[in-house]
Order: C-alpha cells, then sequence, then structure tokens
C-alpha cells in the first residue's frame, strides 16, 4: 500500500513540475533561514570547542552599583579588585578567572601598525577555555606572577604578522611594551574567547588596576560539575553584598549575578532590576517569532496546496467513483505533501551548510566556526515534517469530502 502511495506522488511531481518547484523553493529558503540561526545561536549559547565546558561555568562582565538613599546607580563592567578580593577567594569551585574584554591596541612592526585586538589574562583563563595549541604554549601561572612579557597569537593573527614565517619567538611592539611569541592557538569566536592577541594581566603598564572595582574585567568561575552551578550563583551575589566602595557615601551596594551564556546576553540586552536575567521571556518572543515565520510558509503552502488539490478535482471524482474512501486520499494527498517537505528540508540543510560555509570564510563573524551538528539536522527534519502536516492536512481533508458527480465535473 505504501509503495504504491508513493508511485502516485512520484507521478503527481512529475506531471506538475512547476508546483513542485514553486513548493521547494518556498520550503528551502524557510528552512535555510531557520537553521542558519538555529545553528548561530546554539553556536553562541551551548558552544562546543574552546568554551566546551560553559554548561559548568557561569560568567559576568557588569557590577551594578548603587546607594541605598541617594539611588544613585552605575552599571560598568567589573575591576580587578572586585574579582581578587571577593570572587577568587570562593569555597568550592574548581577555577575563577579574571580577563580583560579585547582592547584595540596598535602592534609595531619595522614601520608597519596592525590595530588588533588584544586580552590581558590570568593563569585560570588557561584552564578554564579549552584553546586548541597549535604551537608553543599558554601563559602559566609563573608567566602572571612574574609579570613576564610574553604572548599568544591565534592562527590568523600569526599569519598576519608573520607572513611565510615562524611565529614563536619572535618579538612585537605594543604600546612601547615589547611581547615575545610564546604560542599560537587556534582562532576562536566565542565571547570569552575573541581576541587577536593575549598577554598575562600582569603586564599592565600601571598596577592601578588592582585597586579599582571599576574597570573593563569579565570573570569566569568553573565549577566542579554543572550541578554546583546554582549554589555558586549564591555564593556570587553573596560575596557582592560584602564589597566595600572606595567612597561609600557614593555607593554603599553591590550587584554582580554570576550568568550562563543564555542569561548574560539575556540580561545585557533587557537591562533588568533584579537576578532575572529575563531569559525565559527572551526564549518565549524568539520561539513566538519562529512559530510565526513557520506559519507564514505554511499558510502559503496551504493556499498552493489547495489550488493544485482543485487542479485535481476530476482525479479525486474518479478515485471515489472507484470506491476510494476519504480517509485514503486524505493520506495520499498528506503523505505527498509530507515527502514534498521532506525532499525540501534535505535540500535546506544542504543549502544551510553552503551558507554557513560562506559565512565562515566571508569574514562577516570574524573567526566563526560553527557546525550543523546532529541536533539542528533532526530539527530541520522535524521542521519539514510539520510543513508537510501543517499545509497538507486542510486541503486534502477538504478535497477528500468532495461529492463524486461534483468532482467529476471538475466543481469544487
Amino acid at each position: 500500500m505504501f509503495r504504491n502511495y508513493l508511485l502516485t506522488a512520484w507521478k503527481v511531481f512529475m506531471r506538475r513540475k512547476l508546483f513542485t518547484a514553486i513548493n521547494l523553493l518556498c520550503i528551502v529558503l524557510t528552512l535555510v533561514v531557520l537553521l542558519v540561526v538555529t545553528a548561530l545561536l546554539q553556536n553562541a549559547f551551548y558552544p562546543t570547542g574552546v568554551e566546551g565546558k560553559s554548561e559548568r561555568f557561569v560568567q559576568a562582565v557588569m557590577i551594578e552599583a548603587r546607594h541605598s538613599e541617594n539611588k544613585s546607580i552605575r552599571r560598568s563592567p567589573l575591576g580587578f579588585k572586585l574579582i581578587d578580593k571577593y570572587i577568587k577567594p570562593l569555597k568550592g569551585v574548581e577555577a575563577v578567572s579574571a580577563a580583560t574584554m579585547p582592547e584595540t591596541v596598535s602592534v609595531y612592526q619595522e614601520g608597519r601598525v596592525s590595530e588588533l585586538l588584544m586580552r590581558r589574562t590570568d593563569a585560570e583563563y588557561w584552564k578554564i577555555l579549552d584553546f586548541k595549541v597549535l604551537q608553543g604554549r599558554v601563559p602559566d601561572q609563573a608567566d602572571v606572577e612574574q609579570g613576564r612579557f610574553v604572548a599568544v597569537l591565534n592562527a590568523s593573527t600569526a599569519r598576519k604578522l608573520f607572513p611565510g614565517q615562524q611565529a614563536l619567538g619572535q618579538k612585537i611592539s605594543i604600546g612601547g611594551q615589547y611581547f615575545s611569541i610564546i604560542g599560537v592557538v587556534e582562532d576562536a569566536m566565542h565571547l570569552n574567547a575573541f581576541a587577536d592577541i593575549w598577554a598575562p594581566v600582569t603586564t599592565f603598564p600601571s598596577t592601578d588596576y588592582r585597586g579599582q572595582m571599576f574597570g573593563n574585567f569579565s570573570m569566569l568561575v568553573l565549577a566542579h560539575t554543572a550541578a554546583d552551578l546554582p549554589r555558586i550563583q549564591r555564593d556570587i551575589e553573596a560575596a557582592a553584598k560584602t564589597v566595600v566602595f572606595d567612597d561609600p557615601n557614593q555607593f554603599n551596594i553591590a550587584r554582580v549575578w554570576g550568568d550562563s551564556k543564555l542569561d548574560l546576553f539575556a540580561r545585557m540586552l533587557t537591562q533588568p532590576d533584579g537576578a532575572d536575567s529575563g531569559a525565559g521571556k527572551l526564549l518565549a518572543v524568539i520561539g513566538v517569532l519562529m512559530l510565526l515565520f513557520m506559519m507564514l510558509p505554511a499558510l502559503n503552502l496551504i493556499n498552493l496546496n489547495t489550488g493544485r488539490i482543485l487542479e485535481r478535482s476530476s482525479e479525486i471524482g474518479v478515485r471515489k467513483a472507484f470506491g476510494a474512501t476519504s480517509a485514503h486520499l486524505v493520506r495520499q494527498l498528506v503523505l505527498e505533501n509530507v515527502l514534498l517537505c521532506l525532499v525540501g528540508g534535505l535540500i535546506g540543510l544542504a543549502c544551510a551548510r553552503v551558507v554557513l560555509w560562506w559565512l565562515e570564510g566571508s569574514g562577516l563573524i570574524p573567526y566563526l566556526h560553527v557546525e550543523l551538528n546532529l541536533a539542528v539536522f533532526g530539527m530541520g527534519l522535524l521542521l519539514a515534517t510539520i510543513f508537510g502536516l501543517l499545509s497538507g492536512v486542510l486541503p486534502a481533508w477538504k478535497m477528500s469530502r468532495l461529492d463524486p458527480v461534483h468532482a467529476l465535473k471538475g466543481a469544487a
């Protein structure tokens, strides 16, 4: 029976090539957009590779300082003192890292100047993030404690600064300081790993950063297990309440939240007043938008299918006259549509992979590397099946209930 349905569907597709092509195009374009966006979101919020431990670390990039009486408020990136004095002593954590946000620096080489992004980090940074070391090594605790002027480049920067040469052992000048290149790591686009150059935090020209509550730092707190994260988040909030500012008349309340990647994005986007990052609401909005985005092409496919089936009213009438039931016709028509959508889904998956390859190579998103993994592949096939059902059931049921006499006359 199923084989007969498939043969009938194939014959229909071959007879109605224009309809098949329009339907496929609609399905493919919709799925390409959905799959590319989904892959990018998954890469941002649930990454693998360099930030593969993200399921068991929390991060913070902002301190919110207030005064209980005059209501003054300041939101700023973290200062090193806040992380070093109040967060690093936390018990029951595997590691706490303090690293600057990427800052633009000028790299001088024999009359040539390159504008690049640089982070200064502690040794724990390299333990929390799983960089793939291509050459040499990364800074260790001794490098940080002794303030050694060493630096790590990513692969693209190494090629840019030293084309056709070995980067290890070379020296570069940044702000009047000379750094020796001790390592080259694989390019990485993720939020906490994004930079061109890394150096120990102790290479700052001044030690003023050590006494600052506000600055340009972010922090990562790595738990032993993902189950420890809720406790660690509470400990971070409690530690922030013990912060003492240099001028208590200006600020006397500090709030810092340890967020997952999704929570951090939601917090930066919505700026909520409280511990709730607003991630739930953000996900709900994204879900509604994706549903609406799916419904529009589904409705378009319903109209196309209704028109196609109307053209087949004589065929439906003949089949009903020879004893075909409404259930048989519904199964046949829905199967045709599901098969068409699955074919469109497979083509859409292939096109989405091509689009992602193009994005990776275009440089529009620096150092982007993203994969269509099994979860995204399964989601693509599921979306294609849903398309087939949504756009096929209603017109199929409507046409299967036609009176055979009217159907044979081509009247609906």
